[in-house]
């Protein structure tokens, strides 16, 4: 069984609705099977491991997801990966299998910062970055990033928002990860 940590913030709750709709997509694949960690409660027990730390550290591939604010990933999602420098002096999670995803008010809004900082992050770690792997057919990717997932957020209700051609591109992303991430296990 691969265990994928899709570790995230959200602000409003539509970078959790993303979070979930790519845990959907891991849980499509046999033997995957994915930990929705809110990164503002990394000390708090999550599934079935004592804390968050303990769940990136079990997993074979982390996504990280945070909102897009003022042209970056949110400072609460900072805070989580500034903390991460004691697993990188480790090489915690050297060729673990790493991806992003973020949200937006707009189609843009600077989306293509958070996801190249996701990236670098993922870099900093020594991982295997998925990028999204699915093309603009006006049905999904409808925002046009390749780095990871961009959706957006038209309005401040996560009930209505991001739509259902956003929340495919993330399940779609979900199955392509978790597909990655057995293909590298198989290969090690």
């Amino acid at each position: 069984m691969s265990t994928v940590t899709i570790a995230y913030h959200s602000g409003y709750g539509h970078t959790a609705k993303v979070a979930q709709a790519i845990e959907s997509g891991l849980a499509s694949v046999s033997n995957t099977s994915g930990v929705l960690l809110d990164v503002t409660k990394i000390e708090e027990p999550v599934g079935e491991f004592s804390n968050g730390w303990e769940a990136l550290q079990a997993s074979e591939g982390i996504l990280f997801g945070a909102p897009t604010y003022m042209a970056g990933p949110s400072g609460q999602f900072k805070i989580f990966a500034d903390a991460t420098a004691k697993v990188w002096f480790e090489r915690g999670w050297k060729d673990k299998i790493g991806g992003g995803f973020t949200n937006s008010l707009s189609n843009a809004g600077d989306k293509a910062n958070t996801l190249n900082y996701l990236f670098g992050l993922a870099a900093q770690h020594e991982m295997n970055w998925v990028t999204l792997g699915i093309r603009n057919d006006g049905n999904v990717n409808r925002n046009g990033f390749y780095v990871g997932v961009g959706t957006q957020a038209d309005n401040d209700s996560p009930e209505v928002t991001p739509g259902n051609a956003d929340l495919e591109t993330a399940r779609l992303y979900g199955v392509r990860f978790a597909e990655a991430v057995q293909r590298w296990a198989k290969a090690a």
